[in-house]
């Protein structure tokens, strides 16, 4: 599968699981976010706004503000006031007779007096207001990553190096853009946006036009978040990445097909490791990029036996381990990596009963690459452990039983032009191996023979 292809793919399962639901928004930001990126924009928000001020359109925006605010529009608003003894204004007559009337006739010391001023907090400019609140506070958050040369910057605001500071300059110093009030919480209002976009000044529509666009980004709108897809990147540096999460959103789909219930997705932060549970037929949880220590899970390779003497390549692993620890005083384990997605079942049955689905996820057609996946994928499997004790086989096995029953290890890879094992000739094999254009069929036998 291309870019292209992966991209299209994501689109739509980042619409079902992101905006529609509780899906891990740190998880995904972290999955689709440049590498450059810090924690400051691990809420899926702030990534959406990141992107959103590198679109063209506010970059266009932001270029003619400082000519289009000279004609921004303001109103006369009259302010009437009560007074006694000064006169503070031009005196409303008819106000003032009314007033006495009604407080004490006889006062002749008591006014109603009217004062014009021009006031900018009309809707249009409240429209505007907000929009540039959006794209400054952003611009601020971003502020280190726009001063380097990082490319899917590099073609937006860098390119214009006083762009940055000319909006800071409005921000900070306009008058006009001063003189509008900061807008409410749940403004602009669905009229304050209606007025804007029918004003006769192009500043106006505009920013209503990019207020609304970012409005339906937020809500999910499936045209938006492509346009924005294609337009700043919001994919990973990595292609390999965005492979893991194509495979990763495949994983999710067939598992809600497979058990016909909802996934309930979590909020990944510390302390808690588990990306989705789907409670159906079965209790399935699945982690992805994660050892799901929480659930007692390692991958711990180190064994020194004491029946007999270690192998060379074991006493190299050992001394370097022994090495280490005294060197920087702390204590070593050896382990394997961690697979790229963990599918953790756990049964209804009293006792309750376990079942793994160990998947590693390799963005290659290489040969040499495939098989260090299948490596990877045994080593996962046969050194998989809970609370210390081996998930398959015991401590001493030497069989093909330390590796499951040959549904537990999947290794994904992109598509290969020659001629490959089907899965059914595969059953005999300890590991499934299966191309990313085989997922959409083939996924839902490997998940069901597991979860037998």
């Amino acid at each position: 599968m291309n870019r292209q292809e992966l991209l299209d793919g994501l689109t739509e399962d980042i619409l079902t699981y992101v905006m529609h639901g509780g899906f891990p928004k740190r998880h995904l930001a972290e999955s689709l976010k440049p590498e450059a990126l810090d924690d400051r924009f691990e809420e899926y928000e702030l990534l959406l706004d990141l992107h959103f001020i590198l679109k063209p359109d506010v970059i266009s925006f932001v270029e003619q503000l400082s000519q289009r605010l000279r004609s921004i529009r303001t109103e006369t608003q009259t302010t009437a006031r009560t007074q006694r003894g000064g006169i503070d204004g031009h005196i409303n007559w008819g106000s003032t007779v009314k007033t006495r009337y009604v407080s004490n006739p006889r006062d002749r010391s008591l006014f109603v007096t009217e004062n014009r001023s021009e006031t900018y907090d009309i809707p249009e400019n409240l429209v505007l207001k907000k929009l540039l609140s959006v794209i400054y506070t952003t611009l601020q958050d971003s502020e280190e990553y726009l001063k380097n040369d990082y490319e899917w910057v590099t073609n937006r605001w860098r390119n214009n190096e006083d762009l940055i500071d000319d909006l800071q300059r409005i921000m900070d110093r306009n008058v006009h853009v001063r003189r509008i009030r900061s807008p409410e919480t749940y403004e602009p209002t669905e009229r304050m946006l209606t007025v804007a976009e029918n004003s006769r000044q192009a500043i106006y529509r505009d920013a209503a036009m990019l207020l609304r666009t970012r409005q339906r980004l937020f809500d999910g709108h499936p045209d938006e978040l492509r346009s924005l897809l294609n337009q700043t990147a919001i994919t990973p540096d990595n292609q390999a990445r965005l492979f893991e999460l194509y495979v990763l959103f495949r994983f999710v789909s067939t598992l809600e097909e497979l058990q016909e219930a909802q996934p309930v997705f979590k909020t990944i932060k510390s302390g808690r490791q588990e990306v989705a549970r789907i409670n159906g037929r079965q209790d399935i949880v699945l982690y992805h990029d994660m050892s799901a220590s929480d659930r007692g899970l390692s991958f711990r390779t180190d064994v020194d036996p004491t029946d007999r003497e270690l192998t060379r390549s074991e006493q190299v692993q050992r001394s370097a381990r022994n090495v280490a620890s005294a060197y920087f005083e702390k204590e070593f384990q050896n382990h394997t990596g961690r697979p790229d997605v963990i599918i953790l079942e756990v049964q209804s049955n009293d006792p309750i009963e376990y079942e793994y689905l160990i998947a590693e996820v390799k963005h290659s057609t290489r040969e040499e690459t495939i098989r260090t996946g299948i490596k990877e994928t045994l080593e996962y499997l046969a050194f998989l452990r809970v609370n210390e004790e081996y998930v398959f086989g015991t401590e001493d096995a030497a069989s093909t039983s330390c590796f499951g029953s040959g549904w537990n290890g999947l290794l994904v890879v992109q598509d290969l032009e020659r001629e490959t094992l089907s899965i059914d000739q595969q059953k005999e094999q300890p590991i499934t191996i299966l191309q990313a254009g085989e997922l959409d069929e083939e996924l839902s036998n490997v998940l069901g023979s597991v979860l037998e």
